[in-house]
């Protein structure tokens, strides 16, 4: 990881928020410049200028966070979920979703879309027109559930496979320690 200092440096000649260079997976990213300035360019549109319900792609988040094992992903979204109001039971529900009888039409099919992206690489005729039925059809929102989609397994494998730290005074796993039983 650069430090801090480093950090900073680097993403300020790349145009990237100081506030991004101090999380751990730009302090990593940022050691390949145009790399970092890509990841940032896709958080900046799928964060804060997103047609998708924020809601819809935190839970889609999570989801990807709870399947592959990331406890950075889990982690960093468990905190940015709550700040969004996602309630608590909603977020550990992705960890069963299938299960949980709380989740409408547009959560089942938002989530059965991610599950199917994680494991085919793509999403099933059939599930897409779930998607289309619960999202009305927006050209907008669709594109960007697959590129939501594919943003966070995209991070999810960066952060694993850099082994990125959580930041200091992190605590893992929230709320509760409980981590999925990967094969």
């Amino acid at each position: 990881m650069l430090a801090l200092t480093d950090a900073r440096e680097r993403a300020a000649q790349c145009g990237i928020p100081d506030a991004m260079a101090e999380l751990s997976v730009f302090r990593i990213a940022l050691h390949q410049p145009p790399v970092a300035v890509a990841l940032h360019g896709m958080l900046e549109a799928l964060l804060w200028k997103g047609a998708l319900d924020a809601r819809l792609r935190e839970l889609i988040i999570m989801r990807i966070g709870w399947v592959t094992d990331s406890v950075y992903e889990w982690t960093q979204h468990w905190r940015v979920a709550r700040l969004l109001d996602v309630p608590e039971r909603d977020l550990l529900g992705v960890r069963d979703w299938q299960n949980a009888g709380h989740f409408g039409e547009a959560e089942r099919a938002v989530l059965a879309a991610t599950d199917e992206t994680l494991r085919d690489g793509t999403i099933s005729d059939e599930t897409w027109a779930e998607c289309q039925r619960a999202l009305h059809g927006e050209p907008a929102v669709l594109v960007e559930l697959v590129a939501a989609i594919g943003n966070w397994r995209l991070f999810s494998a960066l952060l694993r496979s850099l082994h990125v730290p959580l930041e200091d005074g992190l605590e893992g796993w929230p709320p509760d320690g409980v981590r999925p039983s990967v094969d």
